[in-house]
């Protein structure tokens, strides 16, 4: 039965990207409310890189099933949680900038395996030669949902943030400016670079980063010369690793599904299968900073702000290739949730590792146990009785302590 108040919302904004500088934007926020009159608890969840927010944090199950097995947020508004779900400017149903209908467009290296021929003859060169999104401009877009949240709930009522791989990018610096308006952080295969990009002001972390009067940076042009990125049906298919029992039959169509209908652009895209376009997943090639080993034992008030102020729980799987870094890489691209553990010096940290899953366990079987986890942690910061450390998860739920 049905123990929520479904709220589709528009928080409209003057925009700071550069691509779309001072033009009004719109960013859709779906609102499951789970109080039913009572004190309201808000949460507020936020996509990663490429996925966008409903397709991983409200998935409607196949005919047959639990219709509602891989909605966290419906999960969490059952539990009496007041539940926000949220795109930033160029993802899902937010606004998108022009930018990102030129399918030239796309990174330069993803075009022939992509694009080619099937939406565009050969090879084309970005006409746009930088990247949309920055720290600033989410950081900023993130706040307007905050700020309409608290408007909504009352203004003094902290947030529960979630987030999914790289909305820890926005989350944890984010967390770190305001602390007071967050009631804890709960991080899903986290993107942590402990030696990544810092801010060319000691006094203020998260101002712009070395070398960017302007901003987009843009540089390296083979990295930051182009405003998005582009991946295939297969390609997406592909990510999904992990053990076979860990996927259900037909999750990652119906996931890939679920992201095309959110972008009636780009599912026009890509190769005919039955007289369909099977589409592509476009996503904004974004330049952030301030998520580093220096910034997450930032203190306030003689108190670390993570782990202390604001309490966070960390889950992950095992074999997680894009969260934890396998092969050597440049430091901004050198990511480990164990770093980003270690970095959080607070003692109100908890930390678990599932055998065998990989980077979109929203979509895995496990996903019932990560919502069991999140409502845990959101009622009093314990999970199975734990409130801090660091736990393996076995397939069966056995928890080995690690070092």
């Amino acid at each position: 039965m049905t123990s929520y108040e479904l709220r589709e919302h528009k928080v409209k904004l003057t925009s700071i990207m550069p691509a779309t500088k001072d033009k009004e934007i719109v960013l859709p926020v779906r609102e499951y409310d789970g109080t039913h009159g009572h004190d309201r608890e808000p949460v507020l969840m936020l996509h990663g890189r490429s996925v966008p927010a409903l397709a991983g944090f409200d998935l409607v199950q196949v005919p047959g099933g639990d219709p509602d097995r891989y909605s966290w947020a419906k999960e969490l508004a059952q539990a009496g949680y007041d539940v926000f779900i949220m795109d930033l400017q160029g993802s899902g149903r937010s606004t998108r900038p022009g930018q990102m209908d030129d399918p030239c467009n796309t990174n330069p290296a993803q075009q022939p395996s992509v694009l080619v021929p099937h939406t565009i003859a050969a090879p084309c060169p970005p006409q746009y030669k930088t990247e949309l999104g920055n720290s600033l401009s989410d950081w900023a877009e993130f706040g307007a949902v905050v700020q309409f949240i608290q408007s909504e709930v009352g203004a003094n009522k902290k947030i529960r943030f979630v987030g999914w791989s790289a909305a820890s990018f926005i989350m944890g610096p984010y967390t770190l400016q305001h602390p007071e308006q967050v009631e804890s952080l709960l991080l899903l295969a986290p993107m942590f670079p402990a030696r990544g990009r810092w801010s060319q002001q000691d006094a203020n972390p998260f101002g712009r980063p070395p070398g960017a009067t302007t901003l987009p940076v843009g540089k390296p042009p083979l990295m930051f010369g182009f405003p998005m990125h582009v991946t295939s049906k297969g390609g997406f298919k592909r990510s999904l690793t992990g053990p076979e029992h860990l996927w259900e039959e037909g999750i990652a169509d119906l996931a890939w599904a679920a992201c095309m209908e959110d972008d009636p652009v780009a599912s026009k895209w890509g190769p005919q299968v039955n007289g369909d376009r099977e589409g592509v997943l476009r996503y904004r090639n974004t330049y952030w900073w301030g998520w580093n080993g220096k910034t997450v034992p930032l203190k306030k008030d003689n108190k670390y702000i993570l782990g202390d102020h604001v309490p966070v729980l960390i889950v992950y799987g095992e074999e997680d290739r894009t969260a934890v870094t396998r092969t050597p890489m440049p430091d901004d691209l050198s990511f480990s949730v164990p770093d980003l553990y270690s970095a959080i010096k607070g003692s109100r940290k908890l930390m678990f590792c599932f055998e065998g899953s990989g980077h979109s366990m929203v979509w895995e079987t496990v996903a019932k146990t990560v919502h069991h986890f999140s409502k845990h942690w959101f009622h009093n910061s314990k999970v199975e009785g734990l409130g801090s450390g660091s736990y393996f998860r076995e397939f069966d739920g056995n928890l080995i302590e690690l070092p």
